[in-house]
């Protein structure tokens, strides 16, 4: 089978129904039916997710509300619950009629298809098969192994799934062992709003909450995909049009949730024939990278509408006040976008100053404005100067620290930023060194560890020798993965922490094993008594979550008691961890969270219950500036250029940017149909704009092959893909994620935060010769 089609006949026509609204619903009952799932079995459980006193969402990080909605949860989380609980198992049978070669060629889809894995399994050589291994020898053998390689060349990598407790766990595993290679989903996605936020407001997260979204009376968006990527946030969005605030989007690819909306829990909505809510009041389509020549030109109309309301002695459009008192650098960003030329901002935006200054417009009449942003800003070369130039834009008016406002990155996976909170770092200057020195008896290594790209530099330069993977597809989810999976063969150890089945547990090397755990949607029973775990969302607040289903299996471990084991294993002795204490009641290892981060974690085990969880400590929402300066900075970017590696002087080089569809979840793909976009059957197509595909002597379903246009002597290539007429930017196009991550160079990504610059790489499309 192809690897991302699954048809004789692709289709791809145009999707004009909102997003939500009975697609969404019908959706959900084909992929029940697909699951082999009782329409009965899966409603009990979705009455669960995202309440006070159920589980929190595998899927995404969107924020739980405190009054929850009968049904809290959207399609794609939805799909997230029911690829977990289906009844399809991948055991030992399974591995006895495969060998590994064999489902190398297996498509993503299918191979997590197969369903829960249920037993601890070992890679045998000689059999190219995994054969089935009791857990306290994979523990022993593992133990063994790492206690021989050097702890500088073992990378402990964790996904956006381990709980907050899991990871802190992990994380003292590791140093206690001497590594501080963590990386985790962050370097992959948001590690630019790492980076970027606590130099502009000294936090590392967003500063708003739900309570802010409903106070709002404007929003922006900026390169987020709100329909497929955060789909609940849409309720806030449509009440907020409902209430006449403007919402203004700026992406290169028309998406739908930011189009049109019809909201599955409003019942006369739904049978309502109309087209549901208009979302976007003005939508934008700036050309992919343009992002601070778009910010550039909203803010010189700001600041000449502020000219002329001080000549006419006006109410003032700066929040002068707030810039005095709050602020520093504002003189160079003044003078930066003074200087700024409106042929500049509109040949790097894509854009024409009338729309720009339309903008500057609504939003100087605004009061409190919310700065939303997706991965569209953040994967770039200069991803970061793109977030700290959305910072600047609302200080300007003073839109941080109040009600209503604020800066809001929408965060991917469930728990993403809660395992930076509790440790999961590679920067040992962001964990509290000296305590967790002083309650256990180590010492922590002192360097920095290694992020994601550099795991992969280690990888190719044959440094890294093993690999410990705490949930997640590494492999799959990381670029120049053509690379990068024949370099991972050449490892020592390769041990896969995990739900199902994915192409990580196929990379074998001299000794590789997968581990089955629980997922968090089960009961999790230590020693007949069942345990609580607590995961944080995009929001900054924290959340208990109580799993409610059967185990898929009496063989699971959870992911706290198999990263237990696994530390006594390695490093008996080594440290005053009451690892089995903390496996036997989860709520010690949340007191030791709280002991070691009192101000985000006070009093967790009484507030982790909180209807809408409990806010960490962040400053800059109390107008609490924890920079350098002790003020909120300013940052001017060098340029309007974000990717200054890519030549697009060649007709025939074009911008490509990566997209999920709306049947996929990061690297877990639920299907081949992408119906909001209306593609059908397959992953394996390029979208292009129209007048692109005619200059290049393209039409509707040519194939062809797509080729990075960089000169670092390695060919990236994919083959055989259709292109389709797009309404995209001129000079854009667009592909699927993770299948084109084998285009992205290792070295392509944000220069100070390394996240792959996945939304702009540059590449040629070849036209293939008639079969």
């Amino acid at each position: 089978m192809d690897r991302s089609e699954n048809t004789d006949k692709p289709t791809i026509e145009p999707y004009d129904e909102p997003s939500g609204g009975w697609g969404s619903v019908k959706s959900l009952v084909a992929k029940s039916s697909q699951e082999g799932l009782l329409a009965s079995t899966v409603w009990a459980t979705l009455q669960n997710q995202n309440k006070p006193d159920g589980y929190q969402c595998v899927s995404c990080s969107w924020a739980k509300p405190a009054d929850p909605k009968p049904f809290e949860y959207c399609e794609n989380g939805a799909k997230a619950t029911m690829w977990e609980i289906t009844p399809k198992r991948c055991d030992r049978e399974f591995f006895a009629r495969h060998r590994v070669s064999e489902l190398l060629e297996w498509t993503d889809h299918d191979l997590e298809k197969q369903g829960r894995l249920t037993t601890p399994m070992k890679y045998d050589a000689s059999l190219d098969q995994y054969v089935p291994i009791k857990w306290a020898d994979a523990f022993r053998e593992i133990g063994e192994e790492l206690s021989g390689l050097d702890p500088k060349s073992v990378v402990f990598y964790v996904s956006g799934r381990a709980s907050l407790e899991a990871s802190h766990m992990w994380q003292l595993f590791a140093r206690i062992y001497g590594s501080n290679n963590l990386p985790d989903s962050s370097n992959m996605c948001h590690e630019s709003t790492s980076v970027g936020l606590p130099e502009s407001i000294g936090s590392p997260v967003g500063t708003v909450t739900l309570e802010d979204f409903d106070a709002c009376d404007m929003m922006f968006f900026f390169g987020h995909n709100t329909g497929t990527n955060a789909p609940r946030l849409l309720h806030w969005v449509q009440e907020a049009r409902k209430r006449g605030a403007p919402v203004i989007t700026f992406n290169p690819i028309f998406e739908r949730g930011l189009m049109r909306f019809k909201s599955p829990q409003n019942p006369l909505e739904m049978l309502s024939p109309d087209e549901g809510t208009k979302m976007s009041s003005d939508y934008y389509q700036v050309r992919g990278g343009g992002d601070v020549a778009a910010i550039t030109g909203i803010a010189k109309a700001v600041f000449a509408l502020d000219d002329a309301a001080r000549e006419t002695g006006g109410r003032r459009v700066l929040d002068v006040a707030f810039i005095e008192e709050h602020c520093h650098g504002f003189e160079a960003f003044e003078t930066f976008v003074r200087d700024a030329e409106w042929e500049q901002i509109e040949r790097c935006s894509g854009l024409p100053r009338s729309e720009l200054e339309h903008v500057g417009r609504v939003y100087s009449k605004a009061e409190k404005v919310i700065g939303n942003y997706g991965m569209g800003l953040t994967q770039h070369r200069h991803g970061i100067e793109n977030v700290q130039m959305l910072v600047n834009l609302l200080l300007m008016r003073g839109m941080m620290g109040k009600t209503g406002a604020g800066i809001s990155p929408i965060r991917g996976h469930s728990n993403v930023q809660g395992q930076r909170t509790v440790g999961i770092t590679e920067k040992p200057d962001l964990i509290p060194v000296e305590k967790f020195e002083e309650f256990y008896g180590f010492s922590v290594p002192k360097e920095k560890g290694l992020d994601t790209v550099e795991s992969c530099e280690g990888l190719l330069d044959g440094s890294v020798k093993g690999f410990v993977c705490l949930g997640g597809n590494f492999a799959r989810a990381i670029p120049d993965t053509g690379r990068m999976e024949e370099a991972w063969r050449k490892m020592r150890l390769n041990v896969q922490i995990s739900t199902k089945l994915n192409r990580n547990h196929l990379l074998t090397c001299e000794k590789t094993y997968i581990l089955p755990c629980l997922g968090r949607l089960e009961r999790d029973a230590q020693n007949g008594v069942e345990q609580v775990v607590s995961v944080e969302d995009s929001t900054a607040c924290i959340h208990a979550s109580f799993g409610k289903t059967e185990p898929a299996s009496r063989e699971l471990l959870s992911e706290p008691k198999i990263t237990a084991e696994l530390a006594k294993a390695t490093i008996a002795g080594k440290s005053t961890v009451p690892w089995d204490e903390w496996v036997a009641d989860y709520g010690l290892v949340r007191d030791a969270i709280e002991r070691a981060y009192p101000a985000d974690f006070r009093n967790f085990n009484l507030r982790m219950g909180t209807p809408g969880g409990f806010h960490r400590d962040i400053g800059a929402t109390k107008r609490e500036w924890r920079t350098e300066t002790k003020k909120a900075n300013f940052l001017v970017p060098e340029s309007f250029d974000v990717d200054p590696d890519i030549d697009t002087t060649r007709p025939d080089v074009l911008k490509l940017i990566t997209v999920r569809s709306n049947d996929q979840f990061n690297t877990t793909i639920y299907g081949y149909d992408d119906r909001l976009r209306g593609v059908k059957g397959t992953r394996m197509v390029i979208l292009m704009n129209e007048t692109d595909m005619r200059r290049l002597g393209l039409t509707d379903e040519d194939r062809v092959d797509v080729e990075t246009h960089v000169d670092d002597g390695v060919t990236r290539r994919v083959e055989n893909y259709r292109v389709h007429a797009w309404p995209l930017p001129k000079g854009n196009c667009a592909g699927y994620y993770p299948e084109l991550n084998v285009l992205v160079p290792l070295w392509h990504h944000s220069r100070r935060a390394h996240v792959p610059a996945a939304k702009s790489v540059p590449v040629r499309i070849v036209k293939r010769a008639a079969e």
